[in-house]
C-alpha cells in the first residue's frame, strides 16, 4: 500500500468490481486505451481477477483511491513500464500525477536494476501525455498503427523517465 497526500494505493479486491466496470466500460475513458470497452461486468470481472492474482510481473495492479473512494487503477508491467486509467470524474484534478509519481518513487526504491521507466500512450490523449510530461518522463520516439481496437487503428507515443541521479 502507497499513501500520498490525497491517495491511497493498494492491491485490487473483489469489492472493487463495480466501480472497475464504471471505468472499464465507458466509452469516453477507454478512447485512448489498448482493449475496447468492458461490454459486460463479466468481462471487467475477468480483468479484476487478473489484478488480484498479480499477473504482472513487476507486482500487483494498484487501485487508486480517494477518500476511500475508487477512482482508478496504476500499475507497472513488462519489463518497467508504467499504465494508468482513471475514472472520467477524477480527470483534471491531479490524481494521475500525483498516483505516477507514488509508483515510479516506489518502484525505483524497490528495484535498484530499474535504469527507467516507460510509457506508451495514444498521442491524442493530450492529457495523459502533460501528467507524464509533469512527472519528467520525456517522448523517446513515436510509431504508427500500433494497436486496432473496433477496426481504428492507433498510434503510439513512447515515454521514458531515467532513474534519477543518487
Amino acid at each position: 500500500m502507497i499513501r500520498t497526500r490525497r491517495l491511497t494505493l493498494r492491491p485490487a479486491e473483489p469489492g472493487d468490481l463495480p466501480a472497475l466496470h464504471a471505468i472499464f466500460s465507458d466509452t469516453e475513458v477507454m478512447r485512448h486505451w489498448s482493449t475496447p470497452p468492458d461490454e459486460t461486468i463479466d468481462a471487467t470481472a475477468d480483468r479484476l481477477e487478473g489484478f488480484m492474482r498479480g499477473e504482472r510481473e513487476l507486482g500487483p495492479e494498484l487501485m487508486i483511491l480517494h477518500e476511500g473512494h475508487l477512482i482508478g487503477r496504476i500499475g507497472l508491467w513488462r519489463k518497467w513500464e508504467v499504465g494508468y486509467i482513471l475514472a472520467r470524474a477524477a480527470w483534471g484534478q491531479g490524481f494521475a500525477s500525483e498516483a505516477l509519481e507514488a509508483i515510479t518513487a516506489e518502484a525505483f526504491a524497490r528495484h535498484p536494476d530499474c535504469p527507467a521507466i516507460t510509457a506508451d500512450i495514444d498521442p491524442r490523449n493530450i492529457g495523459s501525455g502533460r501528467v507524464l510530461e509533469k512527472a519528467g518522463f520525456d517522448v523517446t520516439h513515436h510509431e504508427k498503427n500500433t494497436f486496432c481496437i473496433n477496426g481504428e487503428w492507433s498510434d503510439s507515443t513512447y515515454y521514458r523517465l531515467d532513474r534519477p541521479a543518487p
